[in-house]
């Protein structure tokens, strides 16, 4: 029997490691893409080969198309039941409107809107069977981020274009989103600005790693449900 396959970009740590750790849980074999995290990638690899689950690793530059065509060859040379592609990778560049730089700018959006698009297009030809589409985006989509930008308008943009495809791609794959709040503390962010953060928050702590992932599962296991954002943020989108 032919496990089902899931591509995940981002997947060296922090959450797309999660995903990755989840799925392989799931009994799906794995396509897991890195740029520059080749340690962590390894190390990622090594822990879900313990469990017993087919693990190929990919570098690329998603801000490059050819790259990302690249990342295909791979996953079509290994003959598997493509199912699942998860759009982790994302760059959060920190500045001001007034001070954002173009190239801040064009990366933000490359990354975190055109390549899953790109991606987007790339595994639908290849879902002939049927498939899932999980973009992460951010509650930054929902808020007015000035210090980042670049950043809240490509999760806005990535949440657009989840409808967009759901629509698009429907019936045989569905497109959804998965728009966390406070995770992980990014570096961007230092620990008293952290802390501040999470005591705003209705429930007053950040989210575990579970509690996202669980939201994939559910994702995974519902299948009447399309074109969403299912929002997971402790109830950060009721603070104005």
């Amino acid at each position: 029997m032919i496990k089902p396959l899931a591509l995940i970009t981002g997947s060296a740590h922090r959450l797309g490691k999660a995903f990755a750790l989840t799925l392989a849980r799931m009994g799906y074999d794995l396509l897991l893409h890195y740029y520059s995290a080749e340690e962590q990638a390894q190390q990622t690899k090594s822990e879900i080969e313990a469990l017993g689950v087919k693990v190929h690793l990919v570098q690329a530059d998603l801000t490059q198309p050819d790259q990302i065509q690249s990342i295909f060859t791979t996953l079509d040379s290994l003959h598997s039941a493509f199912r699942l592609l998860i759009n982790s990778a994302a760059i959060m560049p920190v500045a001001n409107p007034l001070d954002l730089e173009l190239q801040d700018w064009d990366s933000a959006l490359d990354l975190n809107l055109r390549a899953p698009f790109l991606l987007a297009q790339h595994a639908a030809k290849r879902m002939t069977a049927g498939g899932l589409i999980v973009n992460i985006s951010d509650i930054a989509a929902q808020k007015a981020w000035s210090r980042y930008p670049s950043y809240t308008i490509s999760k806005a943009g990535l949440e657009s274009l989840t409808k967009l495809l759901a629509r698009s791609f429907a019936p045989n794959i569905r497109v959804n989103a998965i728009a966390p709040g406070l995770v992980l503390q990014s570096d961007v962010v230092n620990p008293e600005e952290w802390i501040k953060l999470v005591n705003r928050l209705p429930l007053k702590r950040a989210a575990t790693l579970d509690e996202i992932t669980c939201t994939l599962q559910f994702l995974i296991n519902n299948e009447y449900i399309t074109g969403q954002t299912i929002i997971v943020d402790g109830g950060y989108s009721l603070i104005t």
